[in-house]
């Protein structure tokens, strides 16, 4: 596999303050384009930086330009959800020197219907090894490692958490793969996708719809994601989910009021003081 040719096929790793990313994730490894540098990124980006809509919900947009996501999630410290995630991991990986493409998914997690492909996905060659491994960086629940794309996987384990990766057939033709996590509920299936490659302009697409439709659920109330090696912390409106390996699960009903202390405190994301105001006026269903 190799990055496409296509001058246009580019995620900004020339703009990118790498020492910044770097630091924000607590890297401190061999900056050089190895297997062992893409697991110790994966790990460090995914449980660092936190997943969430927040400014969704305050009422303004998600840009995907390269300043702008270094601005929010490396400078102010904030998270962002998987086209902000992937946007910068993938100029970190060209920074680097890895071969790469992007990829787009539809989550299948809690679906009832189809859902279009809006989840923003990394398919990654190391310089020292010719696997190709899939790096789910934006999804805000692992896993914390790279997974290798090499048909059914069987379980396997990323950490203590568990996944399963299938391969099978695509019904409009090719090649379809399926990423199932182990929860609450037993084995579910969180997301396909296609390895087609993905321009960045494709996931502007995307973010638009996400970000700006009444159709996505990330329009009607906070949802935000704190990933843990040993613990998952979700906060769907003011439902707070803490969620362990083993399935198991504590759930607590929050007052509107306590959810910026709880999303300094829990999932470190610390708003100032006007948007914490707003997130607490702002009207949103509250289950």
């Amino acid at each position: 596999m190799n990055t496409p040719a296509d001058p246009t096929y580019t995620w900004l790793g020339a703009e990118l303050d790498l020492d910044a990313y770097l630091a924000r994730i607590g890297f401190t490894g061999e900056r050089t384009p190895t297997l062992a540098t893409l697991r110790a990124l994966v790990h460090a980006h995914t449980t660092a930086i936190p997943f969430e809509n927040l400014e969704i919900i305050l009422g303004r947009g998600i840009p995907l330009d390269l300043e702008t996501l270094q601005d929010k999630l490396i400078r102010r410290r904030r998270g962002g959800y998987c086209y902000e995630n992937v946007g910068l991991f993938a100029a970190a990986l060209e920074r680097l020197g890895f071969e790469f493409t992007a990829m787009s998914g539809r989550v299948t997690r809690g679906a009832t219907n189809l859902r279009p492909a809006t989840h923003a996905l990394l398919r990654v060659k190391a310089a020292d090894d010719d696997r190709i491994w899939l790096c789910d960086v934006g999804f805000g629940w692992g896993p914390l490692e790279p997974v290798e794309l090499a048909g059914d996987r069987g379980e396997f384990g990323a950490g203590a958490w568990r996944f399963r990766l299938e391969l099978g057939a695509d019904p409009l033709g090719g090649e379809l793969w399926t990423l199932h996590q182990f929860g609450r509920d037993g084995w579910v299936d969180r997301h396909t996708f296609v390895t087609t490659p993905q321009y960045r302009v494709d996931f502007a697409v995307g973010n638009h719809f996400v970000s700006t439709s009444a159709r996505s659920p990330f329009t009607m109330r906070p949802f935000v994601q704190r990933f843990h090696a040993e613990v998952h912390h979700q906060l769907d409106g003011t439902t707070w989910t803490t969620s362990y390996p083993d399935g198991s699960e504590q759930v607590r009903e929050l007052e509107v009021a306590e959810l910026p202390k709880i999303l300094e405190e829990v999932f470190d994301i610390e708003l100032e003081e006007a948007d914490a105001a707003r997130l607490v006026r702002a009207e949103w269903p509250t289950a």
